[in-house]
């Protein structure tokens, strides 16, 4: 069903005991924040004439900002929309940054022997492996453990630097001198828009990364057993980011 069709999503939903929320990410989409506020607003209109007693929602670290964070600052807006449903007992799990974004690196390596983004090259930050956010959302779908309205942050194996990040893929794909670069956000805006995006969506993630590098969109939680996960940017490099690149090459895209 489309996600915004939520005479579709509330049918589905019917007779679940619990069900996953997520806003999928539209990288051509005109208007980035009207898209996520559209997807959201089905989402939680679906759950509400559903009945749906317990709601896991994929949100994000810094998701407490209404504003200045990019397509963050609307899942937010997501989650207040989740959280006004009388009713229902709903998790917010705020995941860190994905290591799957790690991706999009590969054709600038390739075509220019680099990682590079407008991130901060020398700041820590807490990647996650989507794995293990599936982990934790699948067992709280299970336990149903949660009441009211909570968040939860995931934090990832631990933080790592995107110049860090850079020395551990270049291992894992046998360029031991791959190193990060940082972009102005003008740069970084124009090859996100030469990979696809919109100018909407390079400026909303653009935005974002200026409240990374600035210190604004952080966790609030500290590091703990709770919101640290097991898979390491290692263990990512070498079953997920290698074969992903070996697989890009191979193809010569």
């Amino acid at each position: 069903a489309d996600v915004t069709d939520t005479a579709a999503l509330s049918r589905a939903f019917q007779g679940a005991l619990a069900v996953y929320t997520m806003v999928p990410p539209v990288y051509n989409a005109a208007d980035p924040r009207g898209e996520i506020l559209r997807v959201g607003s089905a989402l939680a209109a679906a759950v509400e004439k559903a009945r749906v007693s317990h709601v896991v929602n994929l949100s994000s670290v810094g998701a407490h900002l209404a504003e200045k964070a990019g397509p963050v600052s609307g899942l937010h807006a997501v989650e207040q929309m989740l959280n006004r449903i009388a009713g229902a007992n709903v998790l917010h799990v705020r995941a860190a940054f994905f290591l799957e974004n790690l991706f999009f690196s590969i054709d600038l390596i390739k075509s220019m022997g680099i990682m590079g983004g407008s991130l901060r090259g020398d700041l820590p930050l807490p990647f996650i492996a989507t794995r293990d956010i599936g982990a934790v959302v699948a067992e709280a779908l299970r336990k149903r453990n949660f009441t009211g309205k909570q968040t939860r942050e995931l934090l990832g194996q631990r933080d790592v630097t995107m110049s860090e990040a850079a020395a551990v893929i270049g291992k894992a794909i046998g360029k031991p001198n791959l190193r990060y670069v940082q972009f102005s956000y003008a740069q970084a805006g124009q090859a996100m828009q030469q990979m696809g995006m919109s100018a909407s969506v390079a400026k909303a993630l653009n935005e974002m990364y200026a409240a990374i590098n600035d210190g604004l969109m952080a966790p609030l939680e500290k590091r703990s057993a709770q919101n640290t996960t097991p898979t390491s940017i290692e263990t990512f490099a070498s079953e997920e980011f290698l074969p992903r690149f070996k697989a890009k090459a191979a193809a010569g895209a």
